[in-house]
């Protein structure tokens, strides 16, 4: 069977460009291996799917060429998917720093890229696997489980490799392989990150606002310990930056100056950990500032003790050995390098007719409705040039 554009992935990303290029009059195949469309989508923030963020920029993107993004960001922007939910009268909300999530269910986005794609008479092959792709004769030949189907365009849509629990795979890598294009290092990223040395189990569940920095990128929200590192919003935004051989900084007392605070009560004789603990949680400051029993009072200890005492809670250098891997982590940093690909319109610059969109790319957005935004954008892209 002979399609206008075949789309390999029937995700945010796949079945967002299928629904648009669809409606733009182009007979449009999608074919997805699960045994139903946007498994991610329905998992993602909490169930009510974090669907874009008022702030997105390409600075909030993570990628070997920074400036890749712009284009396609530009020319499908946050307003115009909120438009589109708006249309379908699903109710929404800001949860905080410009995070819309869905008031009811992320069903309701799988229901609306759903009725997108009827509109435009897509057909969706859901429990069907790729078995091959071939090119010939500018056609693109697609063996699956359910047959073979042509078509002159062929998108790429099939995500990372996070969430391989719902079917995450590397075809989308194997396929640009196939065809010349190169691979950025891929990894997992929004994840939470394994301690490199000692642990802190027992402070496993408690969560501090914090200052994360990593290789210069801050971020300022929770982290949380887990029995084996630490995880929450700061570190899972910081996992996108962080590299093995550096340490991560983190200010556990965001908004204050530690050296300050004990310079004002040097008189005092609360013991230094019990004197944070006015501002940390008491076992948080417990573990770093009295790890053996013996701190002293602040009336006692000398400049280089108040010194040491403040950066252990203001500057606290962590080092990790790994993150907690693809099953944990939201997203698949690096992928299908750019280099290889058109800015206006997803295609490989020397295979016509192939596209790659989302999160399969080497762009990799911050937490909080970004990488769904790209998805977004990266299907408008490639949709319009079909």
């Amino acid at each position: 069977m002979t399609f206008d554009a075949i789309i390999i992935g029937g995700g945010a990303a796949g079945m967002f460009c299928a629904g648009l290029a669809g409606k733009r009059g182009r007979r449009v195949l999608v074919i997805e291996r699960n045994a139903q469309v946007g498994r991610k989508i329905l998992i993602s923030g909490g169930g009510r799917c974090n669907f874009t963020n008022l702030n997105v920029t390409s600075e909030n993107f993570v990628s070997a060429n920074p400036h890749f993004a712009k284009s396609a960001l530009a020319r499908y922007t946050p307003q115009d998917f909120i438009d589109l939910v708006r249309r379908y009268n699903t109710p929404f909300y800001e949860k905080k720093l410009g995070q819309l999530f869905c008031r009811e269910s992320s069903k309701q986005i799988v229901s609306m890229l759903t009725a997108e794609c009827d509109a435009g008479r897509v057909r969706v092959l859901t429990g069907c696997s790729v078995e091959s792709v071939r090119h010939s004769n500018e056609t693109f030949v697609v063996k699956t489980s359910q047959g073979s189907f042509e078509s002159g365009r062929l998108i790429v849509a099939t995500g990372g490799l996070s969430f391989s629990k719902i079917g995450a795979t590397d075809l989308g890598y194997r396929i640009a392989r196939q065809f010349g294009l190169s691979i950025v290092k891929t990894r997992p990223s929004l994840v939470p990150l394994v301690f490199a040395g000692e642990g802190f189990r027992e402070l496993a569940g408690v969560s501090v606002d914090s200052l994360v920095t990593a290789n210069g990128t801050s971020f300022r929200e929770n982290i949380l310990f887990t029995h084996r590192g630490l995880s929450g919003p700061a570190i899972l935004q910081a996992s996108n930056y962080w590299e093995q051989s550096e340490p991560v900084h983190i200010d556990l007392l965001p908004g204050h100056d530690a050296s300050v605070l004990l310079t004002a009560d040097r008189s005092s004789r609360k013991r230094v950990d019990n004197f944070f603990s006015e501002f940390l949680p008491a076992k948080v400051a417990e573990r770093l500032l009295n790890p053996g029993g013996d701190a002293k009072p602040i009336a006692k200890m000398n400049d280089n003790e108040v010194d040491a005492a403040a950066a252990a809670v203001a500057d606290w250098s962590v080092k990790f050995r790994d993150t907690e891997g693809y099953d944990k982590a939201e997203v698949t940093l690096g992928g299908v390098s750019t280099d290889d690909l058109s800015s206006k319109t997803m295609e490989a610059k020397g295979v016509s007719g192939l596209h790659f969109i989302g999160e399969v790319v080497d762009v990799t957005g911050w937490l909080g409705g970004y990488n769904f935004q790209w998805a977004w954008a990266s299907g408008a892209a490639a949709a319009e040039s079909v």
